[in-house]
């Protein structure tokens, strides 16, 4: 199910050459980004191997662009099409994969192998199948590190943009150390990629906006950032006195180009700890985040603990950190529309502190090199705060992981709902201090775990939409 697997050849560069799918052409609309752009010449995280279902199509948008996944079970990798059936121009993730592993339309049959050519039409013949404009357009995928890339650019050009992996997680460990533990969750955020990364790059906000889940307002101050290195394909820095004041080192930053940053830094006795998100943008005002946590331990214990947390109820945490800031960035977002946009940062913003150097690198980039990956197209409507804290359809829906979790709670619901019944009716038919003794813990326990259920299947679906920094 891995398909074709990238990796690096060079720790300098950052990534590895690469080779996917052929190109398929075909006449489409004029997309959101356009084709000269350097976001749309590059290559996208668009899910968690893990989370994908290789028995089904899955629909996904990518830079405006509506794609649908699938394994070819033929070739044995994914593909993916621009969602559209080039028959009536359905989706073609409404379809199935038929018997012998091909993308078959909803609608009226007509079906496709993973170069795009149509092999069958029910209503007619081999050759209209055979036709150009019965095939779908294809993009370009590959496989590294757990994760399905997309090219979002032109096929032709996908072996001239190396793939964006993280080059620690490449690297073998050295004698003594232990191998990476890593943590991932996604989200689909209601705001831009550019607004995903400015505040991810932002370390200066973590003991206010993250009060009370990994932050605390006590460790806050200076943060003297120093910008390294920067060019066309992103930047590098370092903040020598690191996090919690200089309690866990120093922590170096690379910002990837266009849509990949992390944090690597190296607490004494403890652990080597990266933080990794990669930015993969939906539509304007819309963008997929993919966070990583690897941990390289110094003890076996962690590692041990963590792996004991279920999934799902560690991505209830993440949301937690996540929806700090969620609130107010999707208004930020707006303010900063109506002041001129990114474009105008430097005078709409008062960015006057060596903590916002990685911001305005960032944005350094976007004016010299990258633009903006939705030019001249307006945001979307604000939404509500209920609307903002939503789980089921961002996350819940998607993740292997939750989705499973929630079909588990739903199933166990009802026994534990007859559970005190059953218990009542044991000691009134046996009538015995023995059954009375076993029925009324069975009766409390199984309550308390229903209304626990009850709690973890809101939690799924929905956040609470007060952070905890304004609790208490």
């Amino acid at each position: 199910m891995m398909g074709h697997r990238r990796t690096l050849v060079s720790a300098a560069s950052f990534m590895s050459p690469v080779s996917a799918s052929q190109p398929a052409p075909q006449l489409v609309a004029a997309p959101l980004c356009p084709a000269e752009s350097p976001w749309r010449r590059a290559w996208y995280p668009v899910a968690f191997l893990k989370d994908l279902d290789p028995g089904r199509p899955t629909p996904f948008t990518l830079l405006g662009d509506d794609l649908v996944l699938w394994w070819d079970r033929a070739e044995r990798r994914w593909r993916a099409f621009a969602d559209v059936c080039p028959h009536r121009l359905v989706p073609l993730s409404e379809g199935r994969l038929n018997g012998e592993g091909q993308l078959e339309c909803p609608y009226h049959g007509w079906t496709f192998r993973g170069d795009g050519h149509c092999t069958a039409i029910p209503q007619s013949t081999a050759e209209i199948a055979a036709h150009p404009r019965a095939r779908c357009r294809t993009y370009a995928t590959a496989t590294g590190q757990g994760l399905l890339f997309v090219f979002a650019g032109d096929p032709a050009e996908q072996d001239t943009v190396p793939l964006p992996l993280v080059p620690a997680l490449e690297e073998s460990s050295a004698p003594g150390e232990r191998s990476w533990v890593i943590q991932d969750t996604f989200r689909d955020l209601p705001y831009d990629a550019l607004t995903l990364l400015e505040n991810v790059l932002d370390v200066s906000h973590v003991p206010f906006t993250h009060h009370g889940t990994v932050g605390r307002r006590e460790n806050a101050g200076p943060v003297d950032l120093e910008l390294q290195q920067a060019d066309a394909t992103g930047f590098t820095g370092l903040w020598e006195e690191g996090p919690r004041r200089g309690k866990l080192g120093s922590q170096a930053t690379t910002f990837l180009a266009p849509g990949l940053m992390w944090h690597d830094l190296t607490a004494p006795k403890f652990a080597r700890i990266l933080t990794v998100v990669y930015a993969t943008p939906i539509r304007p005002g819309a963008c997929r985040l993919f966070a990583r946590f690897p941990f390289q331990f110094r003890s076996p214990l962690p590692p041990l603990l963590l792996r004991l947390r279920p999934v799902w109820l560690q991505h209830l945490g993440n949301h937690v950190v996540l929806e700090d800031d969620q609130l107010f960035l999707h208004w930020q977002e707006r303010a900063l529309a109506q002041r001129g946009g990114g474009a105008n940062l430097s005078r709409a913003c008062f960015l006057a502190s060596p903590a916002d150097r990685y911001v305005l690198a960032l944005h350094q980039w976007v004016s010299d090199h990258g633009g903006l990956p939705f030019p001249g197209h307006p945001l979307p409507e604000r939404l509500d705060r209920e609307a903002l804290m939503e789980r089921f359809h961002s996350h819940t829906i998607h993740c292997r992981s939750c989705s499973g979790a929630l079909k588990g709670i739903q199933r166990w619901r009802p026994w534990l709902a007859a559970a005190p019944w059953l218990a009542v009716l044991a000691v009134a038919w046996w009538r015995t201090p023995l059954a009375l003794a076993l029925s009324l813990p069975l009766a409390v326990v199984s309550v308390g775990m229903g209304v626990q259920l009850n709690r973890w299947e809101a939690l799924l679906r929905q956040g609470a939409g007060t952070p905890p920094r304004n609790q208490g």
